[in-house]
């Protein structure tokens, strides 16, 4: 089937608009590396329209009553599951997720909204009574204004889930910039936004690179700044935005470790390590990247995953009788190559080479990289250091839980860790000890329900600030404080002007 060429555009101020720069780039599916479209690489001007008129549609939306603003989630929700097919279509096409990933990403977004759908419990207050004699005190979580995001390639849906529901429940406005990669999705979610009645200028949607970006920093309508990448850009972000003081929530890269112990369940760990390491081609932020396993089991381990892997069909992803396709560009694609490649020179044995897979002719141009395994990687290995973000899963042999434990402590990154055991006492040590954000037990994927913060620590997270749950309300939110004296008008004496009679009159009544 013939992919339409699609001229993706800009969304500012509820109008669809070209980039008046004339500068775009080539959007491609890499399934086949067909060229399918075009992205603006927006101006800093076409940024700083686009946060001016999230400016002006803040005050109106932040007066808007809780009630009526969760009918826009409520809407938002119902749509989303209208037209959850179509979502997951446009990710498999320019994304190149697996179509069954895309329709569980998608799902998971619509989790997201149900759960923002509950922000008139979470944004409630507090009060202290009695501070002193006939006075109060209360805190009041208010909006902060235009809120800004970032958001990578590899998961369009569910980065548009962690910022914009919370960021326009709680009565903010939004600047959006999806990857040029991955424009799709936002395309047609901004569609939808659009056909419910949201008001103009609440959510924009720019496209472009860094430079595009970089004005936000010290834009006085930019309250604050959201980012979903790389760790370096995660400290770039927060040098910029810090300068002006403003909020960050900034989810930098992973390195994410899977300790098997003596009594892992065998059959669930195989099964879980490929949908972890081999799902969207290894292209996730909670992919299991380095397998640490012990030696009782090191061996059937690696000869049972090395079977599991070389039976992974890769294809186009929009075959659902395929497990994995491509990874996101031919540059992703050499990168991870490279990788391999640095794997080899460093001395790991590599038991299965994924490197330039045959594929069907109408694939040929595509950007696969298939299933990779090494064995005999040591922690002081860059392929065991470095995030290659693709279908390379390192085997690491360690002694025992402790050394399990130090070996993924050591790393400079902590987004998330899982282990396999049906010891109580390892399970019980390892969510004490391993220093990551996200723990998984016997699950490949440690990723947190949508009612409960997302989010690494260490180097996986620039600040403190995680995404969805309550941890999202907060982000989005400040404190503010009321300090209220009550006076008793039947106590005081009437000062000119005051309408003595209605006192009077309530008094005597």
């Amino acid at each position: 089937m013939t992919q339409k060429h699609v001229k993706v555009k800009n969304h500012i101020n509820g109008e669809w608009l070209d980039e008046s720069n004339g500068h775009y780039v080539p959007l491609c599916n890499p399934s086949t590396g067909a060229v399918i479209g075009e992205v603006p690489i927006s101006s800093a001007d076409t940024a700083r329209q686009a946060v001016a008129a999230a400016a002006v549609a803040f005050p109106a939306w932040s007066a808007t009553p809780l009630p009526k603003r969760m009918n826009y989630l409520f809407a938002l929700h119902q749509a989303m599951k209208d037209n959850l097919e179509d979502l997951a279509q446009s990710i498999a096409v320019d994304q190149a997720k697996h179509i069954s990933e895309a329709r569980g990403e998608v799902g998971r977004v619509i989790e997201i909204v149900q759960m923002a759908c509950s922000i008139p419990a979470l944004i409630q207050g507090e009060t202290l009574q009695g501070i002193a004699s006939n006075i109060n005190g209360r805190v009041i979580k208010a909006p902060l204004g235009v809120f800004c995001g970032v958001a990578p390639f590899n998961f369009p849906a569910l980065v548009f889930g962690w910022f914009i529901p919370f960021a326009i429940g709680t009565g903010n406005t939004f600047v959006y910039k999806p990857s040029t990669e991955s424009p799709l999705f936002m395309q047609k979610m901004m569609a939808i936004l659009v056909d419910i009645g949201l008001p103009k200028g609440v959510v924009n949607v720019i496209h472009g690179e860094k430079e595009t970006v970089e004005g936000w920093y010290d834009d006085p309508n930019v309250a604050g700044v959201c980012l979903v990448g790389s760790s370096p850009t995660a400290r770039a972000i927060a040098e910029g935005c810090g300068r002006h003081g403003k909020k960050t929530m900034l989810l930098g890269g992973a390195k994410n470790f899977l300790l098997a112990m003596e009594d892992a369940p065998m059959d669930l760990l195989i099964e879980n390590v490929i949908a972890s390491g081999y799902g969207s081609a290894g292209q996730r932020c909670l992919a299991v990247s380095n397998i640490a396993v012990v030696p009782e089991i090191h061996d059937e381990f690696v000869e049972r995953l090395i079977d599991a892997a070389r039976a992974v069909k890769v294809g186009d992803a929009m075959n659902p009788d395929v497990f994995m396709g491509p990874v996101i560009s031919a540059k992703a694609r050499d990168r991870i190559s490279n990788y391999i490649e640095i794997g080899v020179d460093e001395g790991a044995n590599l038991v299965l080479d994924g490197r330039n897979p045959a594929m069907p002719k109408a694939n040929a141009d595509g950007f696969f990289v298939a299933p990779t395994v090494f064995t005999g990687v040591t922690p002081d290995m860059r392929i065991a250091k470095e995030e290659i973000f693709g279908p390379v899963l390192s085997v690491l042999k360690v002694g025992c839980i402790n050394t399990g434990l130090a070996t993924l402590n050591a790393h400079e990154l902590g987004n998330g860790a899982c282990i396999f055991t049906q010891n109580a006492y390892y399970i019980e040590k390892f969510i004490a000890e391993a220093n990551v954000g996200m723990v998984g037990v016997n699950v490949g994927i440690c990723a947190p329900h949508p009612y409960l913060p997302f989010g690494g620590i260490k180097g996986s997270l620039v600040g403190n600030n995680k995404v969805q749950g309550k941890d999202g309300v907060d982000f989005f939110t400040q404190n503010k404080v009321a300090t209220i004296r009550t006076v008793d008008p039947a106590g005081q004496v009437p000062t000119a002007g005051v309408a003595n009679g209605a006192v009077r009159s309530c008094v005597a009544s």
